[in-house]
């Protein structure tokens, strides 16, 4: 077979751009034969950004071939060849414009786009992006947005995905042939050539013991593990925790050469093995450069090893969850001298249900055309690699996310043992795994929806280590409380019924027509009465919910709101006029949710009893978890409308432009301390907490009361320590705080703060070429920046980033930062912590504003009501100490290692105006603090740069 791989350079993408650059390079039977490239005379002026992007410019172009000569040479390296590019669609409009152009036949061959191949062969790679993509597979891309240089490595990845293609067990090549078997495009007749030359050149198939009912799996049976040591092998850990360490230690200093004591790493390894001894509570705040993973894990693997007790360990995120589990846990294994097995566990959801996912491939379901079934042969492919059968591993695109929620794990559809996969399914090997771990590694929501269910899911433990301790609180608020989105009821009454031939309704009638005896058209009937019901609730919840957006809309200033959202509390002993109708709505719902639940609770368990006769277990247990959902938005919403609990606070949310599609019911408890109490630190015989923010100036008081302790109480169970920084930050880090900058009070004051602000931004990037992170408390103030800022440097070759801008997801945005040499990347709340960018991408900080939450938040509000009723001051309680947890929090993304250096400059004058700044510069972990004239700011930042660089 013989590809002919593309890229153009050209003037840009509309129809009256012209080629500026071709490059084409042509593979046959798997080798790369020929090539050709050649610059093009476009006949116009090429315009300065993409002079920019690709380094052609005018005078390159001079005087080379117009498109008529280079079309002619290329005509011939086309015939019969399967067109192939990254993104091709682009490519393939220029060319078949040039052909028309010249005289030609449009091309019409067959076309294939390496970015489909590359989204289902390599499930797991996180960008599609060239150079990415290159960077992942150890491809050296010279000269990125040159065509030429394109076009090869273009070519290069496209053997590397023939390859893979080969790889695939027979099986996997079968199905996906039937996954894309009638889409439209050339995809699918690629697929299927793949099929034919794996069976021609491999008639014997080495795979066949990883078949399970014809999917290729990479997992055995769970439950037949080896065990990872002797009991006796624990009488081999020395009886006391510092002769433990010594020899760990050894091992550590052969294996690191550089290896040195962090002086304060051995006071965490020590104080958590003392707290854990002892039965005591600590509060540990561990600075960036602790080594904070490794001083828990080792001590609790010791511990429980020890005293044959499971310890846990849960994680904020889902990302340190993984980090453990790729990067701390295999050390540990290598330092250990016994084995012992940690486990990860994470939300049901996060695991692929295989019954669920079988069905789908079997009737081969795609509500999203092409999208669905790229996403379908994404997870085909990742059957065949996972052994963890975890959606983290999976990089999903546009609609792949809404694919998954069809095929995840959930309690209510789950037939447990009776399922033909119960001993290769994902979610109950981790439970399996978790159940036989000597710790756990599990997340901080996890640990709520445990609570919730009963203390079900996860096994019994004693002992907790609760890293990023800082989100504890409001993990909990958010867990204890309700969220109803209007897609949550809309999505489970169109997975119930969406027309006479989709939803769980439609497919079990249409099953049950098929049997003419007189029970199963009696269940046809009560289908098509629940039905109508089904229907009059969503015409229901669709009123209320507009009438909730209009009440929304009406009493909310956007521009007040983060975001710019409509947010409006709800209050029971001040209604606003009009929610009388709504409670007629509600209650009206309630009986129309009666009339359909009752019936089909009741239709459930009557067909259950015989569903082999009528092979619908499948659709049985899909619908009975449905109606088990149905249950609780029911209940939710009833909880929202009648406000019982005086704890909670309630409030509605909506953007501006979706109407009530986006509107959200938030229910949440204001003081979450007591049950904090009541299921954690009262029962458990010792809990960790801990965070490299957990304290405000030197004091735990906030964190302690936000989270029910008592420092040192009466019963002295909590005990709280500050670790110093292992850094040393008086000569890796300089504050400068320019004391002029205007203070930021009304409208005309934004306006003259951004045109000092700009300016100010552009002078200190051009002093450090970029390599600059901004952050930002409000998005508005972001987006005034960006396009000024971007106008100001883009003359001098610096880029600027925006979140929400230049894209929302975070760790795109950062991985652009970071391959980008000279750039400053702008970012709000989610850049304020957990981004890491060490060594020289980053050298400048700038704080824009204090961290404050905004004051009107429905949260913050009943917060606040709740501190006054105490007679204290909600603004030196609350709001302050929740800023400087926030601040302390961007300030580590600066040095991330003992050799970063950089500047933090913070422009919001409050620091050092106010009483209050003095508990955030108190807070910093040491730098050099000056404050000075903003004419003073750059020269300052060159002397001092200077210095540490000699």
């Amino acid at each position: 077979m013989k590809f002919a791989v593309l890229d153009f350079e050209t003037t840009g993408s509309t129809a009256t751009d012209r080629i500026i650059q071709v490059g084409l390079f042509l593979i046959n039977d798997h080798e790369m034969t020929d090539r050709y490239t050649s610059l093009v005379n476009p006949g116009i002026s090429i315009p300065s950004s993409i002079t920019t992007l690709t380094g052609i410019d005018d005078e390159m172009v001079k005087d080379a071939p117009p498109m008529e000569e280079v079309i002619a040479e290329m005509v011939p390296l086309l015939q019969d060849a399967v067109l192939v590019g990254h993104n091709i669609a682009f490519d393939l409009a220029f060319l078949q414009r040039a052909l028309d152009d010249n005289g030609y036949f449009p091309f019409d061959g067959r076309v294939l786009d390496t970015m489909d191949a590359l989204r289902v062969l390599f499930p797991g790679l996180s960008s599609l992006q060239l150079s990415m993509v290159c960077h992942a597979f150890g491809i050296e891309h010279e000269r990125p947005h040159q065509a030429d240089s394109d076009a090869e490595v273009t070519a290069r990845i496209w053997l590397r995905c023939m390859e893979r293609f080969q790889s695939l067990p027979l099986l996997t090549l079968q199905r996906l042939e039937l996954i894309f078997a009638d889409s439209a495009g050339d995809f699918g007749w690629f697929v299927s050539e793949m099929r034919q030359f794996k069976e021609l050149h491999q008639p014997l198939d080495p795979d066949l013991d990883r078949y399970f009912r014809q999917f290729a799996l990479n997992v055995g049976e769970w439950g037949e593990e080896e065990p990872v040591r002797e009991e006796e092998d624990v009488l081999k850990l020395p009886d006391d925790f510092p002769s433990f360490y010594d020899q760990l230690k050894q091992v550590l200093q052969q294996r690191f050469a550089a290896y040195e004591d962090r002086e304060s790493q051995v006071q965490m390894l020590s104080e958590v093995e003392t707290a854990f001894e002892d039965g005591k509570h600590l509060m540990i705040e561990a600075g960036t450069g602790t080594g904070k993973s490794l001083g828990y894990l080792i001590p609790s693997l010791y511990y429980g090893l020890k005293q044959d007790k499971k310890v846990l360990v849960s994680t904020h995120t889902i990302n340190l969850q993984e980090q453990l589990r790729e990067r701390d846990v295999p050390l540990l294994h290598e330092l250990f001298p016994i084995g012992f097995r940690a486990a990860v566990l994470k939300g049901r959801s996060h695991y692929l249900c295989l019954r669920k996912f079988e069905h789908k491939m079997n009737i081969l379901d795609f509500e999203h055309g092409k999208e669905d079934r790229i996403t379908a042969g994404q997870m085909l492919v990742w059957l065949g690699e996972t052994k963890h059968g975890d959606e983290e591993e999976l990089h999903f695109a546009n609609k792949g996310k809404q694919f998954w929620q069809s095929v995840e794990s959930d309690t209510d559809s789950c037939l447990n043992r009776a399922c033909p996969w119960f001993k290769k399914c994902f979610y109950h090997r981790a439970r399996h795994e978790a159940n036989t771990a000597d710790v756990i590694i599990t997340n901080h929501s996890l640990l709520f929806t445990d609570m919730k269910a009963e203390n079900r899911l996860l096994p019994g433990y004693k002992h907790l280590v609760i890293d990023e301790a800082h989100h504890f609180e409001e993990v909990a608020g958010k867990h204890l409380g309700i969220e109803l989105h209007y897609h949550g009821l809309s999505n489970t009454l169109l997975w119930l019924y969406k027309d006479a031939r989709s939803g769980q309704l439609s497919n079990l009638r249409i099953r049950l027509q098929r049997f003419e005896d007189e029970r199963a058209q009696g269940w046809c009937i009560s289908i098509d009465r629940v039905v109508e019901k089904l229907l009059q609730l969503k015409e229901e919840w669709d009123q209320l919910t507009e009438l909730l957006y209009q009440l929304l809309a009406s009493r909310s200033d956007p521009s007040q709101s983060e975001g710019n959202g409509l947010v409006y509390r709800v209050k029971k002993d001040s209604l606003p006029t009009g929610w009388d109708k709504l409670e007629v709505l509600e209650e009206n719902m309630q009986l129309n949710f009666g009339e359909a639940l009752k019936p089909l609770d009741k239709l459930i368990s009557e067909i259950k009893e015989v569903q082999d006769e009528y092979d619908v277990q499948s659709l049985i247990t899909d619908l009975s978890g449905t109606v088990k959902e149905l249950y609780r938005h029911r209940d939710s919403l009833h909880f929202f409308m009648t406000m019982p609990d005086a704890n909670y606070v309630y409030w509605l949310e909506a953007g501006t432009y979706s109407r009530n599609r986006s509107l959200q019911l938030f229910c949440v408890p204001i003081d979450v301390s007591e049950m904090l109490k009541q299921h954690f630190f009262g029962p458990k015989d010792s809990v960790v907490l801990t965070s490299a923010t957990l304290s405000v100036g030197k004091s735990f008081d906030y964190t302690c009361d936000q989270l029910g302790l008592r420092e040192n109480g009466a019963d002295g169970k909590l005990k709280t320590v500050q670790l110093p920084s292992p850094f040393n930050y008086r000569d890796q880090a300089l504050v400068a705080i320019p004391r002029d900058f205007p203070t930021l009070r009304g409208a005309s004051g934004e306006k003259e703060f951004v045109d000092r602000l700009v300016p100010s931004l552009a002078e200190v990037a051009l002093e450090t070429r970029g390599r600059m992170l901004v952050l930002f408390t409000s998005n508005r103030m972001l987006k005034l920046v960006h396009g000024a800022l971007k106008e100001m440097l883009s003359p001098f070759g610096i880029g600027v980033l925006g979140q929400g801008v230049d894209s929302s997801n975070r760790s795109k945005l950062t991985r652009l930062f970071q391959n980008s040499p000279n750039c400053v990347l702008l970012g709000t709340s989610s850049f304020w912590e957990g981004v890491d960018i060490p060594g020289n991408a980053l050298t400048c900080l700038a704080i824009v504003r204090l961290p404050f939450q905004p004051p009107n938040h429905p949260l913050i509000e009943a917060k606040t009501e709740m501190i006054k009723q105490r007679n204290q001051n909600p603004f030196m309680k609350l709001s302050v100490p929740q800023a400087v947890i926030r601040f302390k929090q961007g300030f580590g993304r600066l040095v991330r290692t003992a050799t970063d250096k950089g500047i933090v400059i913070i422009y919001d004058t409050r620091v050092i105006d106010t009483n209050y700044g003095k508990y955030f510069l108190y807070s910093l972990p040491g730098p050099k603090i000056e404050h000075m004239n903003s004419n003073q700011l750059v020269p300052r930042i060159k002397q001092w740069m200077g210095e540490n660089q000699a």
